[in-house]
């Protein structure tokens, strides 16, 4: 599968989960801007067959690499991003696992339970990033246990395996110069903006700023009835130049740490 592909069919997936991000796009493509992809992101588990590495299959067979890691403590999370080894065009992906040896005993037992219920026989890692939710219905009482001890592993256990946000390269956009604009364009359209950290993370001194509106909430199917849920969000990243004139390429893990909150129920 070609990188075009994949990302062809994850934009396609994750518009059904995030309404907003056609609306954002399609109002900074009215004020003349040509849209590029900065990079887009992943959740998982540090299960062996769902982890980090399974779920980079299919990005390495379309020409990607390694390139750093990260660690989140407070979060209980492990994350690495890659970069296409000759498409310097090419966006950037952000997988992060949630290491769930740090959680408690019972949320431990919640997440193996989920987890042996996907049918591993019928595992194809060419399309796992694409499959969603694995282990079939889900319960409401069991969502919020896991809540109270990690927005990250409710979330995950709604959502799935699926691209939880794309990213607008702001340095591409020709009608903006900076993020601070862009976060005013976005809240003169009424969209909400992950103030968590501040609305803007990260700065020059970073060489990365980043910016994100709040994650959309769509109506999950739960065995006790249907809630709203938050999916997907929209991110907006502005790249500085390094000493050697180059644009920065990769993340900062104080800024992304609270750009994972733009998906908190408790928000």
């Amino acid at each position: 599968m070609t990188q075009e592909v994949i990302f062809e069919k994850l934009w396609k997936e994750y518009v059904k989960l995030t309404p907003s991000a056609k609306k954002v796009k399609d109002i900074f493509e009215k004020q003349g801007n040509t849209i590029y992809n900065d990079h887009i992101a992943f959740r998982t588990f540090d299960h062996d067959i769902v982890n980090i590495e399974k779920m980079a299959t299919v990005f390495l067979k379309a020409g990607y690499q390694e390139i750093g890691d990260y660690h989140f403590k407070k979060k209980h999370l492990y994350a690495k991003h890659f970069e296409h080894k000759t498409d310097k065009n090419a966006p950037r992906v952000f997988i992060s696992q949630l290491k769930t040896n740090e959680l408690s005993q019972k949320a431990q037992d919640i997440i193996k339970q989920t987890i042996a219920k996907i049918d591993v026989d019928s595992l194809d890692y060419d399309q796992l990033i694409f499959q969603g939710r694995l282990w079939g219905d889900i319960s409401y009482d069991t969502y919020n246990e896991l809540l109270e001890e990690s927005e990250y592993a409710a979330w995950l256990y709604v959502n799935g395996f699926c691209s939880n946000h794309f990213t607008i390269d702001i340095n591409k956009l020709d009608t903006f110069e900076s993020l601070e604009e862009v976060n005013e364009f976005l809240k003169s359209n009424g969209f909400t903006l992950n103030s968590s950290g501040g609305e803007i993370k990260g700065g020059a001194k970073e060489f990365l700023a980043q910016s994100s509106i709040m994650a959309d909430k769509v109506k999950v199917k739960f065995d006790q009835g249907s809630y709203d849920i938050t999916s997907c969000y929209y991110e907006f990243a502005y790249r500085f130049p390094m000493a050697n004139g180059e644009l920065f390429s990769g993340f900062v893990a104080g800024s992304a740490d609270k750009i994972f909150e733009s998906t908190n129920m408790k928000k």
